[in-house]
């Protein structure tokens, strides 16, 4: 997989075992029990066969790749990077493990646990998208800012972040990988949460594939269209600026036109979004 956009990242915290440069860079044996979990690991989900396949190889061959810690001012020390190691390693009663000791703010421990997943394609896309959300937000990370440093296009971390707004019982379905993220996705063109949940039923019931269930959206959005008391856009000219305005902001613009009167929507999902959608707005205006 290509690391391309990741900035120092991983790989600037991934040393070789020769590299003796720094007092931390050095793999040092550190017991378990000193070790307490990240609380910013953006993975949730653990398949429990692949941790004991992870065990099993580790209890014959023994931890090929150090974990990533930082020291606590107790003494102790949190997992940055490599926690299904650290959860393998108790599993089959390891006292220690090889670790490389970092000194790392909150933003890098954060950023770090998510491009270790990321590389190694760990996490569901609701674990993703609540990983970006949290850069997002509590570090003041734009959408471009986190595209550069993870090395996903911003439309792509805009789609991720829109999963957040389905309904809790749709995105445990594609947490626990029952449902996929094409799937998900389809799902967020309809406006009721019911309907949403409906279909994810369904789409499992009948094992709907993408394709069928995005047939199936169509049609259940264009009922939606019917029943709404907000008159259709049926300016030719205005619905080209729609279109416009939703590839400048990469979200759903909807101009709601009558008798020349109406309103301009701009969705936006979350503080680091509506940020970004600011910024385009106030810099047109300065033009």
């Amino acid at each position: 997989m290509s690391k391309k956009g990741l900035g120092k990242g991983l790989q600037a915290l991934l040393p070789s075992i020769n590299d003796g440069s720094a007092e931390t860079d050095r793999i040092i044996e550190i017991p378990l029990a000193d070790i307490r979990v990240n609380k910013k690991q953006p993975r949730k989900v653990f398949d429990d066969e692949k941790l004991n396949e992870l065990a099993l190889s580790i209890k014959e061959h023994g931890v090929v790749q150090p974990i990533i810690v930082r020291k606590s001012d107790d003494g102790t020390f949190e997992i940055v990077a490599g926690e299904r190691r650290l959860r393998a390693c108790r599993k089959i009663g390891a006292k220690n493990i090889p670790a490389i000791i970092k000194d790392l703010d909150e933003m890098q421990i954060s950023e770090i646990a998510l491009i270790e997943n990321i590389q190694r394609e760990n996490l569901n896309p609701i674990e993703e998208a609540s990983a970006y959300k949290v850069l997002i937000e509590q570090f003041g990370l734009t959408q471009e800012e986190l595209s550069k440093r993870i090395g996903k296009s911003r439309p792509f971390i805009t789609n991720t972040l829109r999963l957040l707004t389905l309904p809790q019982t749709v995105k445990d379905l594609v947490s626990y990988g029952k449902l996929s993220s094409g799937h998900a996705r389809a799902l967020l063109s309809i406006q009721k949460e019911s309907e949403q949940d409906d279909l994810a039923k369904n789409i499992i019931k009948y094992g709907l594939s993408v394709r069928q269930t995005e047939k199936k959206v169509k049609d259940l959005v264009q009922v939606e269209k019917k029943t709404k008391t907000s008159p259709r856009l049926e300016d030719p000219v205005l619905k080209e600026i729609e279109q416009r305005l939703k590839n400048k902001f990469s979200t759903k613009v909807e101009i709601k036109d009558k008798n020349k009167k109406g309103l301009i929507e701009i969705e936006y999902y979350g503080e680091g979004e509506l940020q970004r959608i600011i910024e385009l707005l106030l810099g047109e205006l300065e033009l």
